[in-house]
């Protein structure tokens, strides 16, 4: 498990969150961004980052997705004011209200379960603590996106983004950058079938094309679906791998929900190269408070069996 990769990828999914939210409004040309020029000022980050937080506590301080805990807490530290979606703003006022999470995540979408881009706008760092260990990574990101995110593509979504972090961070850790398409064909590699995963096989040919390509033929968001919005980031990180302000500028420059496009990207990419721009990070807004006091506690026994019992289909 790697703390120091997971807040590093925080760091990136924080700070392109921000980005993705605040650049679009304030009249500067991508070109400024390319170049690092960000205006002053306080960048806010939105839902993307508070939910990416909550992860990111749960796991530093119990080393696994308990997914009770998880949905008490993304509930408990639900903020009107983060741009979350209608129907997370009504999934998680019905768990306050103490319904439990499955029943209000089973029921959405007329007993579907969503395929938003939500679980997989905030699973980065999940994948950077855990990497090393695929298969966790794949169990753990599951974990974690049927909490609000029941329909299969937004769980393949939620482990695509997992598997492409984990595969950033381990290039890290190995000194070994892996090949655009190598990168890609690692996630796809343990990714179920569906539309997303269809899609990501559609990115991984469209290596060397224009972004304004990619963009058209994968999505960018607009219907914020795991299926429009995982593949084109999973293209801008392959792509883009080695420079953090690049994949964020290109995020921008395609448009769409930009906030959860540069989260992810920032989230993947920056599990690699650690390279968030220190003036970027001190203009975004910090992070809560309360995840500063979130200290790792030992794993309680029976943990391991709890998970096997959970990927066997147990309770």
């Amino acid at each position: 498990m790697h703390v120091d990769l997971m807040l590093d990828s925080l760091d990136g999914l924080s700070v392109g969150d921000a980005v993705g939210a605040e650049f679009p409004v304030v009249g500067r040309s991508v070109a400024d961004l390319r170049s690092g020029d960000l205006p002053p000022g306080r960048w806010e980050w939105t839902d993307d980052t508070e939910m990416a937080c909550t992860v990111v506590g749960e796991l530093r301080e119990h080393g696994a997705i308990d997914q009770d805990r998880l949905a008490a807490a993304f509930a408990a530290r639900f903020d009107k004011r983060r741009d979350y979606g209608f129907m997370t703003v009504d999934t998680l006022g019905r768990i306050q209200r103490g319904v439990h999470w499955r029943k209000v995540s089973a029921a959405v979408f007329d007993g579907q379960g969503s395929c938003g881009n939500g679980a997989a706008m905030r699973v980065a760092p999940l994948g950077a603590f855990y990497a090393g260990d695929p298969e966790k990574v794949v169990a753990e990101a599951i974990r974690s996106a049927q909490v609000t995110h029941l329909h299969r593509e937004g769980v393949i979504g939620a482990v695509a983004v997992a598997l492409a972090a984990a595969g950033a961070a381990q290039a890290r850790l190995t000194g070994m950058r892996p090949a655009p398409q190598e990168f890609i064909t690692t996630v796809l590699d343990r990714l179920d079938t569906g539309d997303t995963t269809q899609l990501i096989r559609r990115a991984r040919a469209l290596l060397g094309a224009s972004a304004e390509q990619a963009a058209a033929e994968l999505g960018i968001g607009v219907r914020v679906t795991a299926q429009d919005t995982v593949p084109f980031a999973i293209w801008v990180a392959a792509t883009h791998f080695d420079d953090y302000r690049a994949a964020i500028a290109t995020c921008v420059a395609a448009g769409g929900d930009t906030d959860t496009t540069s989260a992810i990207v920032g989230g993947i990419v920056a599990a690699h190269t650690a390279g968030v721009p220190h003036t970027w990070l001190t203009a975004r807004e910090p992070l809560p408070s309360w995840l500063n006091q979130v200290r790792p506690q030992p794993r309680k026994a029976g943990t391991p069996g709890r998970l096997r019992r959970w990927l066997s289909g147990g309770a």
